[in-house]
């Protein structure tokens, strides 16, 4: 027979300091549902202090770390709080604080902030300098 892993430490998903880390991304606003937390949990994309978890039941404590792979960025937050309910978001940023390393530079390119000049007095385009111009504006940047 295969061997197992070892199991997660069961903890009380429930306490004045504890809570299910499904609600706790909810309650924190990281996630529009708890549904939507379950799944991110249930997909393999939160770490709690660096192991990977996969079961939303999973209880988190204050002063814990998640790592929250999201489709655009890297979170890292410590727990500070088990919050009582979804309330406004300047009342979730009480339950977290974001220790996430600064997003990378975006390099820029000669074109950033250029705006194409046209001379006084030549009028609009035509519908050739508009392809031109469409053209030149496409090269190696969708829209």
């Amino acid at each position: 027979m295969s061997e197992r892993p070892p199991a997660e430490p069961r903890l009380p998903a429930a306490g004045p300091d504890r809570q299910r880390i499904d609600k706790w991304l909810f309650f924190a606003r990281i996630v529009k549902s708890r549904s939507l937390a379950a799944k991110l949990v249930g997909a393999g994309g939160v770490r709690v202090n660096a192991s990977k978890i996969t079961q939303p039941s999973r209880a988190v404590a204050v002063g814990d770390v998640l790592t929250i792979a999201t489709d655009r960025r890297v979170l890292v937050l410590k727990i500070l709080d088990c919050g009582t309910r979804r309330g406004p978001a300047p009342e979730a940023r009480l339950l977290y604080d974001d220790i996430s390393p600064p997003p990378p530079e975006r390099p820029l390119s000669p074109l950033d902030g250029a705006v194409p000049l046209r001379e006084r007095g030549s009028g609009r385009p035509t519908k050739k300098e508009r392809r031109a111009i469409d053209k030149l504006d496409r090269d190696g940047e969708p829209w």
